[in-house]
């Protein structure tokens, strides 16, 4: 089991990497196909969702227990870095979709959380226990 904070900046690093890959995959979409402005929302749902998601599911791993509040922490640090970004850089005020945001990072994060330690666990029941020997009787 690793330090909470470590894990939680490990998956807040996990979900930025993935947005700004999937960003860049929007921008190429945009740029070399049909698809028009009018979809940008929902791409940037779904990418902001697969993050949220595999981010929590890495913190939830690497922490091995309490995976929906270290996940759900995961989204809620990267819910404040996203409207700090919003805030200072394009004067973005807080609204009602503000919040919607936040409880979705904190939900999707935190599911990903709940994944990520039931997949650790599964894989520590298989490979911690030593294997029980029968012995043949006499």
């Amino acid at each position: 089991m690793r330090s909470a904070s470590t894990s939680v900046l490990t998956g807040l690093l996990y979900t930025t990497c993935l947005v700004l890959i999937g960003a860049l995959l929007a921008t190429l979409l945009l740029s070399f196909t049909s698809i028009r402005e009018g979809t940008l929302p929902y791409f940037t749902y779904v990418i902001n969702a697969i993050a949220l998601l595999t981010g929590g599911f890495v913190t939830g791993r690497r922490c091995g227990g309490k995976g929906w509040y270290y996940g759900g922490l995961t989204g809620l640090t990267y819910f404040l870095f996203i409207l700090l970004i919003g805030f200072l850089g394009f004067d973005a005020p807080m609204q009602w979709g503000t919040f919607l945001f936040l409880f979705g990072a904190f939900g999707v994060a935190a599911l990903g959380g709940i994944l990520g330690v039931n997949s650790a666990n599964s894989n520590n029941k298989h490979k911690g226990g030593k294997p029980k020997v029968i012995k043949p009787r006499r």
